[in-house]
């Protein structure tokens, strides 16, 4: 339906998530079995969703897998948000993510309404 790599929303969320990945180098290793883990696999889930939908046969499907995936970007800015309230790291740190995460979420919202 959509060619993926040519997604702008695609290409952000997968900087997104190189942004977490970076980030979560970072955090303590103590958390790498909690909040590491769960950060990482959020920012893998939003463009893996958004390639998902684009892969499937209907603007319906596609839809759905972009909501899958604005749910995922709103619980990844939830846990970087924790990040810095239990002094993980630093808001400074975290809040270039958490833009690009907000970014997302609104692009993702217009793009819905397109489709």
């Amino acid at each position: 339906m959509h060619k993926v790599e040519e997604l702008i929303i695609w290409k952000k969320a997968i900087n997104l998530a190189k942004s977490v990945y970076l980030l979560s180098n970072e955090l303590p290793n103590e958390e790498k079995f909690g909040l590491i883990s769960q950060i990482k696999r959020c920012s893998i889930s939003i463009p893996s969703n958004i390639a998902e939908g684009a892969g499937r046969n209907s603007k319906k499907e596609f839809k759905y897998f972009l909501s899958v995936a604005n749910g995922s970007a709103y619980e990844l800015q939830t846990q970087l948000i924790l990040l810095v309230e239990l002094n993980l790291i630093t808001q400074e740190k975290v809040q270039p993510v958490i833009e690009i995460c907000i970014e997302i979420q609104k692009m993702n919202y217009s793009f819905q309404k397109k489709l």
